[in-house]
């Protein structure tokens, strides 16, 4: 036993936390002091020993406490980059956003625990375990906003004729931060140019909308919907439907949560530790692919450290990004006259207008409208809200009669041209030391003459829904996207029969180099003017069943 000072503020409740000893002990030894929540400042008090507790004979003895090594230091498990570069993996996977964790999960689903060797390495750091639409705190507004300066490069900024672009080096890509609208490429699209057929793509996209949750009941019972979607085909829209999201909207059943509502990588990460364990290394640059013989060998890797590894591979699948994968391929001197070549985007116009809902029946719901392009119309019409409703989660909306509608676009189909490239400058280089990818785009009078009608078709369609377009001076409020902004950048490594203008065959492998694939937006030749997410993965999951195929 010790005698202590009491300082300034002290109490026996502080006192016995600071020295790790019950508060009966303490007020025990000092039974002047009545209270063990009073100020004591300056009072002499006698610190016992601290004493273990023994519980009764007949209560149960405490539970093992957890030992430090044994506590789980991060929600996945991790791999270095050091460390694998100690294994030779079966399959190798650089990049984690949608085309790269689709392509992990059909990989762990098909061989399950086979013996085979998986790995992926990503860019960037962990950075949310989850979508963000998931997140409690974000809302529509808050949503489209949020990117954290440690995982978003806004590559665009070096990038006159491509400014609007971000990229996301982070754990799940852009697969976490990513609007969560699904529909597939119209077959009239794919048939004309597509190496494979609509019949081909049929299974797949069933496997993807399955994977990611596809559904159009998000919205489908929402009033507000319903009003305008009814407006609209009574008014020369007939195909405007509920738009397909990826949300899992099925209860709670038999003790499985449904937490993550909206679909990320992350779900498809998740879904493939569940199968089988693979390796997983974060902060991870890929240089270049290695191969040898004129076939994949494998991937050289630089870590935040500057320190390279070279990580064995019979098969190399880049999923880096339409941006990031060229550059990856370029850099490696991989043959390929048509690597880079073909970017497509969409060209996207955003228009803003206030709808009256006066007459509306209660509640109104969230908005969340899809007008599909159509072989006669190379463009389609995307309207969410009201405002920043259409997401939220604790939220009070407020009671009124006249929203906003800003959420509101109209995505055109941009031609696949071969000027518009990425490709790479040995004079700029990265903070790695590789050449950085660069960019040469514009639209065409084509590219153009389509923008005029999506312009005109605004209008008509706001006429349709009554919605009244905001104006400046006089001019509506419809603005267009710089290019880049909208994130649909495809087409760099195309699929296609032809080496002289197509990148990868038609399950995504790299013409000139066997075991080398594809599996991101890249491989794409043409996406008509739908959201690209579900064709990209599931283009990925076709070329994971090409892979268990030829390596069995």
């Amino acid at each position: 036993m010790k005698i202590y000072v009491a300082g300034e503020g002290d109490t026996l409740y502080r006192l016995a936390s600071h020295y790790r000893i019950s508060i009966d002990q303490l007020m025990s030894a000092n039974p002047y002091i009545d209270r063990p929540d009073c100020t004591i400042t300056g009072m002499q008090v006698r610190i016992p020993s601290p004493r273990a507790f023994s519980p009764p004979p007949a209560i149960a003895p405490f539970c093992p406490i957890a030992p430090e090594e044994s506590l789980i230091r991060n929600w996945i498990p991790l791999t270095t980059a050091a460390e694998m570069a100690a294994t030779e993996y079966d399959v190798l996977i650089v990049g984690s956003g949608m085309g790269g964790s689709s392509a992990l999960w059909r990989l762990c689903e098909q061989w399950g625990r086979n013996g085979k060797r998986i790995g992926m390495v990503e860019r960037g750091p962990q950075f949310l375990p989850t979508h963000i639409m998931n997140v409690p705190t974000m809302d529509g507004l808050n949503f489209r906003l949020f990117r954290p300066a440690q995982v978003t490069d806004w590559i665009g900024n070096r990038l006159p004729q491509f400014n609007g672009l971000r990229l996301i080096n982070a754990l799940g890509g852009r697969g976490t931060l990513w609007g969560g609208i699904t529909p597939r490429v119209p077959d009239f699209d794919i048939a004309q140019n597509w190496p494979i057929s609509p019949s081909d793509m049929i299974m797949y996209y069933n496997i993807a909308e399955e994977l990611l949750s596809v559904t159009r009941e998000y919205t489908r019972n929402s009033l507000i919907t319903q009003v305008l979607l009814e407006r609209l085909r009574r008014n020369g829209f007939p195909h405007a439907d509920d738009l397909p999201m990826a949300a899992d909207l099925s209860p709670t059943l038999l003790g499985k949560v449904n937490s993550n509502v909206f679909s990320s990588s992350m779900t498809m990460i998740a879904k493939a530790l569940n199968y089988r364990p693979f390796d997983l290394a974060v902060e991870a640059y890929c240089a270049e692919v290695l191969t040898e013989g004129g076939r994949a060998a494998g991937i050289r890797v630089v870590t935040p450290d500057r320190k390279s590894h070279v990580i064995k591979a019979k098969t190399v699948i880049l999923s880096a990004s339409a941006i990031q994968t060229p550059r990856i391929l370029l850099n490696s001197g991989i043959p390929g006259s048509a690597i880079g070549k073909y970017l497509v985007n969409h060209s996207y116009l955003v228009a803003t207008g206030t709808l009256n809902t006066t007459s509306f029946p209660d509640p109104l719901g969230s908005l969340g409208i899809l007008i599909p392009g159509i072989e006669d119309r190379p463009y389609q019409l995307q309207i969410q809200g009201p405002e920043q409703y259409f997401d939220y989660h604790y939220l009070t909306r407020p009671d009124k009669h006249v929203w906003t509608i800003s959420d509101f676009y109209i995505s055109g189909v941009v031609e696949p041209r071969v000027e518009n490239r990425v490709f790479i400058d040995p004079s700029r280089r990265d903070a790695y030391g590789m050449p950085e990818p660069q960019v040469s785009f514009s639209y065409s009078a084509k590219d153009e003459a389509i923008i005029e009608q999506m312009y005109d078709a605004a209008i008509q369609s706001c006429n349709a829904m009554q919605l009244q377009l905001n104006t400046t001076d006089g001019v509506p409020s419809i603005c267009m996207m710089t290019p880049g902004a909208d994130n649909h950048e495809a087409g760099t490594c195309r699929m296609g029969d032809d080496p002289n203008t197509s990148a990868t065959n038609r399950f995504g492998q790299i013409h000139s180099t066997p075991g080398l694939y594809v599996a991101d937006a890249s491989v794409l030749p043409s996406m008509w003017a739908n959201n690209p997410t579900l064709s990209i993965a599931a283009l990925a999951i076709r070329t994971a069943d090409h892979i268990v195929k030829n390596q069995p």
